[in-house]
């Protein structure tokens, strides 16, 4: 434990800090986010006019339909904020996505925007997915259905062949915020698979796994501080690797860090979630390059619901919309459907 702790002290940087300094070697760092989580979403907010005064003028976000890329690009330099509208873009990706946070996101960037002289480069958050089509969706997920809700094809290429359009080949540079398993890069998810040998295969082609293998060294993925899946139960729980992060970070008062996987010892803590699977030894540098710590697992906050979300919608356009049916049932009324929205930010029953 003593030598974790030493490392951290030496090598100390706040998550800022350690995020913008990964700009210094590095064009693209996907941010692993657990969804909805408030400590999250406001060190991406924290981040924005930092990102700018480094150089950095894109945002990437996983939460937004590249049809409505425009649009969002007049709201975040317009003279006046449009909170309506902002619902509007959010909502027309994902009609359950009732999280104040992600709208805030935004607004920082309108109001970095609003604070630069004039003729100055503007800031830029990017949308990353596009509209799918859940009309009609059973729930079954076959190829057939899969093609037509994902209608412009595989969604993890469709965000690779963006970034790399819209940035890598610009020689530009991006801070993405996304899901864990799409900021992954080197690391491949073991999947059950009964012809399998030992019963398991590996799943690459994700995200990161797809930016990583074309750009190598000029992506970087950080995981932030979140539950691992269990190994046997499939839950998030905190795993082996996970408590003994929280156990040194009580030693240093819970300070907010970041700080590197690969070639440290921090990297070296053992893991024993789903995630160690494949290997015989596995440890923390094998699922990511960095990591951030924000606060303890018992300390997080989920985010902030939007109760106005729904103003001015039609509810049956929220249920022809519904996402995932075959994770979550279309709500039958507005009652149900808050419901939904208010338990998936009860961290209680995710951590």
């Amino acid at each position: 434990m003593e030598k974790y702790i030493s490392y951290l002290k030496e090598n100390f940087l706040t998550p800022e800090q350690y995020i913008l300094s990964k700009f210094e070697e590095h064009e693209v760092i996907l941010l692993g986010e657990d969804h909805a989580v408030k400590n999250t979403l406001d060190l991406a907010i924290s981040l924005i006019p930092q990102l700018y005064q480094s150089g950095v003028y894109t945002f990437g976000m996983e939460f937004g339909a590249s049809e409505d890329q425009a649009d969002l690009d007049r709201l975040i330099t317009s003279e006046e904020y449009d909170e309506t509208e902002a619902r509007r873009l959010l909502f027309n990706y994902n009609v359950r996505w009732a999280y104040k946070e992600y709208a805030d996101i935004y607004k920082a960037a309108w109001k970095l925007n609003k604070s630069l002289p004039k003729g100055e480069r503007k800031f830029r958050i990017l949308n990353l997915s596009y509209m799918y089509n859940w009309e009609g969706y059973s729930g079954m997920r076959t190829p057939t259905s899969l093609k037509k809700v994902f209608h412009k094809g595989n969604i993890l290429a469709f965000r690779a062949n963006l970034v790399e359009r819209e940035i890598l080949s610009k020689g530009e540079k991006l801070l993405v915020l996304t899901g864990t398993p799409h900021a992954y890069t080197k690391f491949k998810f073991p999947v059950v698979d009964s012809n399998a040998d030992e019963f398991y295969s590996l799943q690459g082609g994700g995200f990161g796994n797809r930016l990583h293998e074309k750009f190598g060294s000029k992506i970087f993925n950080v995981l932030i501080h979140q539950p691992a899946i269990h190994i046997n139960t499939l839950l998030p729980h905190a795993t082996k690797g996970i408590k003994t992060i929280e156990t040194v970070m009580e030693r240093l008062d819970y300070q907010p860090v970041g700080f590197d996987l690969m070639n440290t010892v921090m990297g070296e803590i053992p893991d024993d979630g789903y995630n160690s699977i494949p290997y015989e030894n596995f440890t923390l540098k094998e699922v990511s390059d960095g990591y951030i710590f924000t606060k303890p697992l018992r300390k997080q906050q989920g985010c902030t619901v939007d109760y106005e979300y729904l103003k001015g919608k039609n509810f049956e356009d929220v249920q022809n919309h519904w996402p995932d049916k075959d994770w979550t049932p279309i709500p039958e009324n507005e009652k149900e459907y808050w419901k939904e929205i208010e338990g998936y930010v009860d961290l209680r029953e995710r951590y």
